[in-house]
């Protein structure tokens, strides 16, 4: 029992994950006016103490996955992925349908809303750090066939599955597992010629969408409608950016401080899309760096952890997880700064959300318990050096 009580993994990024929740919970409690009003009465200690609840319990969830050994979560991949295709499927075609997107499915008897994405996120990056483990031994790594579409393949079948809902998350996922791929000794012709394909299949998807918009998914129009915004810089019609620059503008160096924001009431999901805009907002732009600053030291940290396990899955599994929260985190703030398109990707770890929460407190428990691992493997050589 005091094994299982006592904190295991990088101290550095448990202050690092402590500071961000303290953060959400400050920030969220500020930004839900508007939603507590129109759902709640205007009883804002609701969303505040069911978003610490879930925060709470995702610290739990992060501290009991720290202590269960990392090689475990090779064979749990194949499962998650077996599992998260059909549910994939699942929420696709029957999914609940919230701005015209099905990305969710509603627990039976508790109620809740489960984004079926989240967990197809994790297990896809856990099942190639698996693969590409495997294959560092492998005389047919290098080839196409044995080698390469293995991991293609259900990389593909994932980010299609998740497209038409959530065309976002996808070019998130494809991008991360690409970049995964790439480390793990993939050669370049391969991931060059998917690139390549992917580019002309993009090029044909629009050409199609735009002469016969029926023949696409209804979102279709949602992300010509963002880009085209975002490119030519027309305020009416990019409404959310534009409330985005005012918060950002009139927050300053130093913010207006802790509950003082204004464009709560005018800024849409300012508790979670555009949930930077108010960090930036109340706590200016020392606070903005200050975030800004913890996600590239969580990078820096898990950077630590792969130079210091020699185990190939390890290295992976920390690679891909990484990279693709701190990737979700850099682009959340794109958006909310005018750098890039609206995308609806959350900031980890900080916007309000209770199942993407839970699943980002159970990534960064498998990066702590490699980290477990490899202090723990460290000690030993010392031990027999000496």
């Amino acid at each position: 029992m005091n094994r299982f009580i006592k904190i295991k993994g990088d101290r550095g990024i448990w202050s690092i994950v402590s500071i961000l929740g303290l953060i959400s919970i400050l920030v969220v409690y500020s930004s839900i006016v508007t939603l507590a009003y129109k759902h709640h009465g205007g009883n804002t200690l609701y969303y505040l103490l069911r978003h610490s609840i879930f925060m709470v319990m995702g610290f739990g969830i992060m501290h009991g996955i720290s202590h269960i050994k990392f090689n475990y979560f090779s064979k749990i991949a194949l499962i998650g992925l077996y599992i998260s295709i059909p549910l994939l499927l699942f929420t696709l075609f029957k999914g609940e349908n919230i701005n015209e997107a099905s990305r969710w499915i509603r627990v039976p008897i508790i109620g809740w809303t489960f984004q079926t994405s989240d967990l197809a996120k994790l297990t896809l990056i856990m099942y190639i750090a698996r693969l590409l483990a495997i294959q560092q031994k492998s005389k047919d790594k290098d080839t196409f066939k044995k080698g390469y579409l293995p991991l293609i393949i259900p990389i593909g079948i994932v980010c299609v599955l998740i497209f038409p809902a959530n065309f976002s998350t996808a070019a998130v996922l494809f991008t991360s597992s690409m970049i995964l791929m790439f480390i793990g000794g993939v050669k370049f012709k391969f991931l060059g010629g998917t690139l390549l394909a992917i580019a002309l299949a993009g090029f044909m998807f629009f050409m199609v969408g735009k002469t016969y918009p029926d023949a696409v998914p209804v979102r279709f129009s949602t992300w010509v409608k963002r880009i085209e915004s975002f490119k030519e810089g027309n305020a009416e019609s990019n409404y959310q950016a534009e409330q985005s620059k005012i918060a950002i503008a009139t927050g300053g160096v130093f913010g207006k401080g802790p509950g003082k924001s204004t464009q709560r009431n005018f800024l849409p999901h300012p508790y979670s899309d555009f949930i930077y805009a108010m960090v930036i907002e109340e706590y200016g732009m020392l606070g903005g760096c200050f975030v800004l600053f913890l996600y590239l030291m969580l990078l820096f940290r898990c950077i630590k952890i792969i130079m210091s396990t020699d185990r190939y899955f390890a290295k992976f599994l920390v690679a891909g997880i990484c990279f693709l929260m701190v990737f979700q985190g850099l682009i959340n703030m794109a958006v909310a700064v005018g750098l890039m398109p609206v995308t609806g990707q959350p900031l980890p770890l900080i916007s309000m959300g209770g199942t993407s929460t839970w699943f980002t407190c159970l990534s960064i428990g498998i990066i702590l318990s490699v980290s477990t691992s490899a202090v723990t493997n460290n000690k030993n050589s010392t031990l027999n050096a000496a």
